[in-house]
């Protein structure tokens, strides 16, 4: 007997150290709202209902939205206003006008709708916006600045279309180079995650009195939690850690997400030691609402309530329960609220819950001033791809870039000399772009649809008049005029979630592999650039270059690579590997680790 009470006493304190291994202090004040209590108050079910379902904006009709009282939309990475992925600015702020005009009016009060949209690195599904680095490239400019900047930058092009809410950022640690998202994390060390991810965060929202102002916009800090561990990196696998490991790695980067301010979070489709996180009471709701003190409201990831047990799209009170605010319907949306509806007519959805998530949803927008004075569509300034953001793409891609080798500093390039170039991806705009770049895999689109963008060619052309070089590209590796120098530019093709994922980190590239070779038995230096949204074991690659830059995925202001090539613009490598790179060898497994970067000046 005396021994099973001090089992029970030995677990109940255990229970708690665990219980309090998240606690946060919320440094995030906001004044308290009247018009939601009064609100909240005056709603029905099916309005309170419809304050907590986003669809997709190729499912459903203005009448639709006006009659069902939804409070929210948003546009998938397939997905475009009027259907048209050529879009103008202008067709943005009209359909922004009126999603605004159909949105719910209760007792008087307008509850204006919340349209999300994947600006991921810029406003990236808006033709002629800037297109920054991904990710993996901004992290390895380790420069929180440059990022802070970023996030302001795409808070202005999202605002000029008449949109106030992006699912951004991702602030994942990849684990496993075999998940097709890694190009999405600033990094595998979650510290340098959590510095940037927080940076990006402050500059799409602000802070103190900049906060949420007209120039800002909502974050959403993702995927919680635990995306980038997977086992094997297989997308939407699962996460088997201890807690304490959860938390050091996958955990640390959203208590500066807050800290900073995010107003909502993205539940991850992933699961952690076999349980899927939309279904995950504990982490959602005992950790992050109420341990981490979270305030805004947690988003559901694209049907993601559909992969729990006893789901489907169109049927899933677990999820809400578990503490998803606000359900991403795309398609079943009718069918949803239909039986949410009759869910909480029953009981089997509480009264409290609900009235618990429509207040997060409420108080969001109140704080982002949609209660007040501010309609998203009457924005006057159209800052879409000016000057000024192309600038900081320009030195974001300078910063980003990784110099590997550089043997017998055969770079930077001198001026007067003749310069090869081989490798397709160095005219594919796509492969520079990457994934979640107009459409959502970016493999539907070409040249032409990137018509305002520089190809990596392109700007090397024009780097050559100024130096005073000549150039040449051939498909083949053979050249009318025998090269000083070549430059081999190629990589990954574009990919995003899912479709992403590989299971051999060995990059293969024949064509190219055979052209480089037969470029050095020629006795001609080699500078490979390779485009890749995560290090690849490359090893072959590397041995037959002279010099080897790591150039991730760097968007549509590629002029940041000529600026580093040649020696009469002065520039400089400044980037480090924010991954381990690896290597064919199982004995060594990394070949660079993290912090691993040459400059012109190293030895």
């Amino acid at each position: 007997m005396h021994i099973r009470i001090l089992y029970i006493g030995l677990l109940v304190i255990c229970m708690n150290i665990d219980a309090n291994i998240w606690t946060r202090d919320n440094s995030c004040s906001y004044p308290n709202f009247p018009i939601v209590d009064t609100l909240i108050d005056n709603m029905t079910i099916e309005q309170k209902v419809g304050q907590i379902i986003q669809p997709d904006l190729g499912s459903i009709t203005l009448e639709e939205i006006q009659e069902n009282q939804l409070g929210f939309v948003l546009n998938g990475g397939d997905t475009a206003p009027y259907n048209n992925k050529y879009a103008t600015v202008d067709d943005w702020k009209r359909l922004s006008k009126e999603i605004y005009d159909a949105s719910p009016v209760i007792n008087g009060i307008k509850v204006p709708i919340l349209w999300g949209t994947d600006a991921v690195h810029g406003h990236n599904n808006l033709i002629g916006a800037t297109i920054f680095p991904h990710n993996i490239g901004l992290g390895a400019t380790r420069n929180a600045d440059l990022v802070r900047d970023i996030g302001k930058a795409t808070a202005l092009e999202v605002i000029s279309t008449g949109v106030i809410w992006t699912f951004a950022p991702a602030i994942t640690a990849p684990q496993d180079l075999k998940w097709g998202r890694t190009y999405e994390g600033y990094s595998e060390d979650s510290n340098i995650v959590s510095v940037m991810g927080g940076a990006l965060i402050e500059g799409l929202q602000g802070r103190n009195k900049d906060f949420l102002s007209n120039n800002h916009i909502l974050a959403t800090a993702k995927h919680f939690i635990g995306d980038g561990g997977t086992l094997d990196g297989i997308d939407r696998g699962n996460t088997k850690l201890s807690e304490e490991e959860l938390k050091r790695v996958h955990g640390i980067q959203y208590f500066t997400a807050l800290d900073v301010c995010s107003q909502s979070v993205m539940a991850s489709f992933n699961s952690w030691n076999g349980k899927k996180l939309h279904g995950h009471k504990y982490l959602l709701t005992d950790i992050l609402k109420k341990q981490m003190n979270f305030d805004g409201f947690i988003i559901g990831d694209w049907n993601g309530h559909e992969e729990l047990w006893f789901c489907s799209t169109k049927n899933c009170p677990r999820a809400f329960n578990a503490g998803v605010d606000v359900y991403m319907v795309p398609e079943d949306w009718k069918e949803l609220r239909e039986n949410l509806i009759k869910q909480i007519k029953s009981g089997r959805i509480s009264k409290a819950r609900l009235d618990e998530a429509v207040r997060r949803v409420l108080n969001v927008k109140a704080r982002i001033g949609l209660f007040s004075d501010r309609k998203p569509h009457l924005v006057e300034e159209n800052f879409v791809g000016i000057s000024q953001h192309k600038e900081l793409a320009r030195q974001a891609v300078q910063e980003s870039l990784v110099l590997l080798k550089n043997t017998n500093s055969v770079l930077p390039i001198n001026s007067a000399v003749h310069i090869g170039v081989i490798g397709s991806a160095s005219q594919d705009k796509r492969q520079q772009m990457g994934g979640w770049t107009i459409t959502w895999q970016n493999n539907d689109n070409s040249n032409e649809d990137f018509y305002w963008v520089s190809s990596i060619l392109d700007v090397m052309k024009k780097a050559t008049i100024a130096t005073n070089n000549t150039i040449e590209f051939s498909s083949d590796g053979l050249f009318k005029n025998k090269p000083d120098i070549v430059i081999a530019v190629y990589g990954e093709k574009p990919y995003a979630e899912m479709f992403g994922d590989i299971e051999d980190i060995k990059f293969s590239d024949h064509a190219v592999l055979d052209q480089i070779k037969f470029i050095k038995s020629k006795n001609i230096p080699v500078v490979s650039i390779f485009i890749s949204g995560r290090p690849l074991i490359v090893d072959e690659y590397i041995e037959l270059s002279d010099a080897f830059i790591a150039a991730w995925l760097p968007g549509s202001e590629v002029i940041g690579i000529s600026d580093l090539l040649f020696e009469e613009f002065n520039f400089n490598f400044k980037g480090k590997l924010g991954f381990s790179w690896p290597q064919d060898n199982n004995d060594e497994p990394i070949k660079y680790p993290v912090g691993y970067g040459l400059s012109y000046s190293s030895e």
